[in-house]
């Protein structure tokens, strides 16, 4: 997926005037966010819990190396095999290449953000193998060619009527005048054909919540029992994760996993959590033959030791996206590449560059839900504010941006100008605005007065009222 970060605005603006989207963009207001409250509720040890699984993180990233290398030895112990790849073209090739091994020309894929990050799916299509997407969302996306448009809910954004004209247009094998018309219908519809799939895949390739150093095992978490479809009947599994993904031991896995679903459905646990450990062995009734770990580096390196480590510790629960207004407003497609939201808006210049993402980090109030609800506590708000900082100080906005900039820190600095700066304009827009107690528009504030009026200033200034008050 190539980005489009750097052509945000004209991507919100599209989704500003998309009625089906704001439509869909409803459900999350009361889906996901009533759902973690209560989940959080129902858990007296919720916020102790966050604090473990943050330092759990913050251990693990510390010695990152030591975990990574006494994971690939315990997979090795167990009769798989570790790939190390620097970027996402080696981690494409070196996919391709176990396929090739296995001569498989079908895959089945368990849902995974490294995969969409690296392009796997249009690369393996390139290059004769055929990748079916077995989640339904990813499913429903992939038939129309779209990337996901949310973390756990990619298809989010579309409604039961594209996806029945998605199907139509894609199992042509069905009679054509089939009702189509029900959630159920279309739910069985994909069931029938995935099983096909599932039968026929020479090579399964799955995502990895978590890599345990303790075992050398993989843990995926899904709502549906596609990773376990996915990764025990073909040939070979291949599990694809970023060098983040390892925790110490199978007791810290667990911890953070009373996290993770919570945090994203609101579930207390996801209804299938899948441990892999190697391949099969003899004494196994199934699972694959070959067992390989392509761990993903791709810029991540970079971030350890510096401020953005605390980005590291990300699960990809999707609660600050649930939580955000800004995402609440224009959905995930606006952000241009494969993470939107919050989390986006910080990883997001870190992988494709802060010359192409520039915009996103200023795509965010501050109003601090993000960092509120993060099981992981990670700062984002601060992170945010740092690279507009970065931002600024390299020179990548436009030049009235910077003077603005500039101007406003020369001010805020100087309380008396600033009081009198303030004093002034407050009097100037009272006076201005006393008949309507309004302004349709104003010259310096266009953006703002487009889609709303701006409120004409009343009385006195809350710096003058405090310190009479205080």
């Amino acid at each position: 997926m190539q980005p489009t970060s750097a052509t945000f605005k004209g991507n919100a603006t599209d989704a500003l005037a998309d009625a089906k989207l704001q439509k869909a963009l409803g459900h999350i207001k009361t889906g996901f966010i009533e759902r973690r409250r209560k989940a959080a509720d129902r858990l007296p040890e919720f916020e102790a819990l966050r604090d473990a699984a943050k330092a759990i993180k913050d251990h693990t990233l510390a010695h990152l190396d030591l975990y990574l290398e006494r994971f690939e030895a315990r997979v090795i112990a167990a009769g798989g095999q570790v790939h190390w790849c620097r970027d996402a073209a080696e981690a494409r090739t070196t996919i391709l290449e176990i396929c090739r091994a296995h001569d498989a020309r079908t895959v089945t894929k368990g849902k995974s953000m490294v995969a969409e990050e690296i392009g796997l799916n249009d690369y393996l299509e390139a290059n004769g193998v055929e990748p079916i997407e077995t989640d339904l969302g990813e499913y429903i996306i992939q038939l129309r060619h779209e990337p996901p448009s949310h973390i756990i809910a990619p298809a989010i954004h579309v409604n039961k009527e594209e996806v029945a004209d998605a199907f139509r247009a894609a199992h042509t094998h069905l009679p054509h005048e089939r009702v189509l018309d029900e959630a159920s219908t279309l739910l069985a519809e994909a069931r029938k054909i995935l099983r096909e799939k599932f039968v026929a895949a020479d090579v399964g390739i799955t995502g990895a919540n978590f890599l345990i150093a303790e075992t050398g095992s993989t843990v995926i978490v899904t709502n549906e029992g596609n990773g376990d479809l996915t990764q025990t009947l073909p040939k070979a599994h291949i599990v694809l994760g970023s060098i983040e993904k390892v925790v110490p031991t199978l007791e810290d896995a667990a911890t953070i996993l009373r996290l993770l679903a919570r945090s994203a459905t609101g579930q207390e646990f996801s209804v299938y959590t899948t441990f892999s450990t190697g391949p099969r062995r003899a004494e196994d009734p199934d699972g694959p033959g070959a067992f390989h770990v392509v761990i993903l580096d791709n810029g991540r390196s970079r971030m350890l030791g510096t401020e953005f480590q605390e980005m590291l510790r990300c699960i990809r629960c999707g609660a600050c996206l649930n939580h955000c207004p800004v995402y609440g407003a224009i959905g995930g497609h606006a952000y241009g590449w494969v993470y939107p939201g919050p989390m986006g808006a910080v990883l997001t210049p870190w992988l494709v560059g802060l010359e192409q993402a520039r915009d996103l980090p200023n795509a965010s109030t501050f109003c601090g839900k993000c960092e509120a609800v993060c099981p992981m506590r990670i700062p984002l708000p601060k992170l945010m504010r740092r690279l507009r900082e970065e931002e600024y100080e390299r020179k990548l906005s436009p030049p009235a941006s910077r003077w603005a900039v500039s101007l406003w820190a020369f001010v805020a600095r100087r309380p008396a100008l600033y009081r009198l700066g303030a004093s002034f304009t407050a009097r100037l827009l009272g006076a201005l605005g006393r008949r309507s107690g309004r302004f349709r528009s104003l010259p310096l504030a266009k953006a703002w007065t487009a889609g709303r009026d701006f409120p004409a200033p009343e009385g006195r200034s809350f710096q003058s009222l405090w310190a009479e008050r205080r």
